[in-house]
């Protein structure tokens, strides 16, 4: 039978999307069943499949049953395996997604390919026609590629130096041009089918074997990813709220060395139709510390360190001075380009590739490495001499540059200015150093350290508190607040419950807060036409200032309200539409994610029944601990 799947399809919404991966790369699946973004091998190589980005141009790899009524998906309980079940009016199909994935020694010592996207096919009632598309288009698009039948074993591609294997137990054709295939299935109940997608950048490829050996794989995957959710240690509330997002962090992080990408997709817009596209798939130093404080919190104490060894190896590579962000092994050249023959999300222009932030200077990030390194030594981490040494460079340099303006934690792109977060997170790079001396892991100049310090925190509380507005503010001097200001106290810079971090809350609450969610900043100029959504983590940053201060019923009210944001299969965006509650921007979000984590160990820990189970003291012991 010949398929009549059209080569073009209608945009899906962003939470329409759920994600499977490898711990190397990640796909995008469609409530459609249409895979619409892939890039191998790693997550910020050029993709494969990227009709998230234009239908017509990027390609696809497409499931879809004929005369479908209605579609629910779900991930198997504990794992990044994405079931999708299609109710038509002649049968019933579950469609299972997944990239097979094995610790790091089997994936040494196997023979298998690179990497693999595998789709199970199943007909669970009735008899039914399913419709198959493949179409690979290399370079996002811009490579041209043919695809070779070589018989028994399948269709093969060549993609930017990768060699690209499609296999499937049932017949599939070439399209005349010979860029894409397809193949319409009758199934009936009980059968069932795989489709296969592998790559390598060895010659001869592995081919997988599909049929048993395909199902051996979807099992072997299942059991992996529950291994790893069932060492999660909390037992808190909204336990299962925790531990996807514990799960989308690690399919987020890249095995080999650790790093965790700040999502797997380019150029979802902050602003439908607006210029707020930017590339994602690197790692921000900013997200260290609040990363392994959450990893650290669940109990997953080797992922938190794999990412600190991370952290520590590329910013050597850039030491004294730090980037703001690197790619998963630590590269620092990422130039920003445009894709200017690409449509973009729903007409979102430009398409960008690669991010210009790695030249700016966000002097909160020397705050946030220190704070990092802090903690790891609290787990009952070491640190060897040259760490010890590098991380004493990092203090001078903070003491050298922390007067200058910056372009802050929001990366804007009009100019520097004094921005109160990031000589606070100065300050927090000078205590933390301290605090390490202290300990005997460092050693450094004291006394420098100290009045430097001290001279950071006379400069805040004089020209980043405004008495006349009663709150931090946003840049010195000014009259504006940001979510930023909701990390001070965070960050221990200041106590939650005192009096200018109260006043602090209440103002950003006012000015910046919607419907339980937190807008990153209003009427500033960052050099970008205006309008973008609330900030995901920021509303969670809420939750933990609402909570500390001593408000914990309103925290946990706001905190089930951020959690009703997730679309369907417990996935967070970087951005949402207050009103609608539309997914915006680069999608899923490591960073939201990580605040949701955050935010539920501090609600745990705030828990008035602890208060009586264990004393008021060793309550705010057990917070201090959280933070």
């Amino acid at each position: 039978m010949t398929s009549d799947v059209p080569r073009t399809a209608h945009q899906q919404a962003i939470g329409d999307y759920a994600v499977i991966g490898n711990c190397r790369t990640a796909a995008l699946v469609g409530l459609d069943g249409s895979i619409d973004w892939l890039c191998v091998p790693r997550f910020d190589s050029p993709s494969i499949f990227g009709a998230l980005l234009d239908a017509s141009r990027g390609g696809r790899c497409l499931v879809r049953v004929a005369g479908t009524n209605a579609s629910t998906r779900r991930y198997l309980a504990n794992t990044n395996v994405l079931e999708t079940t299609f109710v038509s009016q002649s049968g019933t199909v579950r469609l299972t997604d997944l990239m097979p994935v094995t610790d790091e020694t089997h994936q040494r010592t196997r023979l298998a390919p690179d990497g693999e996207l595998l789709r199970t096919i199943e007909c669970i009632a009735g008899d039914v026609d399913v419709d198959v598309l493949c179409e690979p288009r290399p370079d996002y698009g811009r490579s041209a590629v043919r695809i070779d039948d070589r018989g028994p074993l399948g269709f093969v591609a060549e993609a930017q130096g990768q060699l690209v294997v499609i296999r499937a137990d049932a017949p599939l054709t070439r399209d005349a041009d010979g860029r894409g295939l397809r193949g319409r299935l009758r199934l009936r109940q009980g059968e069932r089918r795989y489709v296969s997608l592998s790559w390598t950048a060895a010659h001869p490829a592995v081919l997988p074997v599909l049929g048993a050996e395909a199902a051996a794989r979807v099992a072997e995957s299942v059991a992996w990813w529950r291994h790893w959710a069932d060492r999660c240690r909390y037992e808190g509330p909204y336990r299962s709220e925790v531990v996807r997002s514990a799960l989308a962090l690690k399919l987020m992080s890249y095995a080999p060395s650790g790093a965790i990408v700040a999502a797997p997709t380019t150029s979802l817009p902050e602003q439908i139709g607006g210029p707020r596209n930017w590339d994602y798939r690197y790692c921000w130093l900013r997200d260290a510390s609040m990363t392994l404080r959450g990893l650290s919190g669940l109990g997953y104490a080797d992922e938190g360190c794999a990412f600190l060894s991370w952290l520590l190896h590329a910013t050597r590579l850039t030491w004294p001075e730090l980037q703001i962000l690197y790619d998963v092994f630590g590269e620092t050249h990422l130039p920003e380009l445009e894709l200017d023959h690409l449509d973009g999300y729903a007409a979102s222009r430009p398409v960008r590739i690669g991010n210009d932030a790695t030249g700016q200077l966000q002097l909160d990030v020397y705050g946030e490495v220190l704070d990092a390194v802090w903690r790891f030594v609290r787990m009952g981490g070491r640190l060897d001499r040259a760490t010890a040494r590098m991380l004493v460079g990092l203090g001078g340099t903070v003491v050298r540059r922390w007067r200058e303006p910056d372009e802050g934690i929001w990366e804007i792109r009009s100019g520097r200015r004094h921005h109160t977060f990031s000589k606070a997170m100065c300050w927090v790079a000078l205590d933390r150093l301290l605090a390490l001396h202290a300990g005997g892991h460092v050693r450094g100049a004291v006394g420098h350290f100290e009045r430097e310090r001290e001279a950071i925190r006379a400069e805040i509380e004089t020209r980043g508190y405004n008495a006349a507005l009663d709150s931090y503010v946003a840049t010195f001097d000014g009259g504006d607040v940001d979510a930023s200001l909701l990390l001070l106290g965070l960050y221990r810079y200041a106590d939650p419950q005192s009096a200018r971090m109260r006043s602090t809350f209440s103002r950003v609450h006012e000015r910046l807060g919607r419907n339980a969610m937190m807008y990153r900043y209003l009427d500033t100029d960052d050099g970008l036409p205006p309008g973008e959504g609330a900030f995901g983590i920021a509303g969670f940053w809420a939750v933990e200032c609402r909570a500390l201060g001593g408000d914990v019923a309103g925290a946990r009210r706001d905190f089930e309200a951020l959690c009703g944001r997730a679309n369907d299969v417990g996935l967070f965006a970087e951005e949402y539409d207050p009103d609608t509650g539309a997914a915006l921007g680069n999608f899923p979000q490591a960073f939201t994610h990580v605040g949701l984590i955050n935010a539920a160990l501090t609600l745990a820990a705030c828990e008035p029944g602890r208060e009586a189970a264990a004393g008021s003291t060793r309550r705010q012991q057990m917070i201090t601990e959280t933070l």
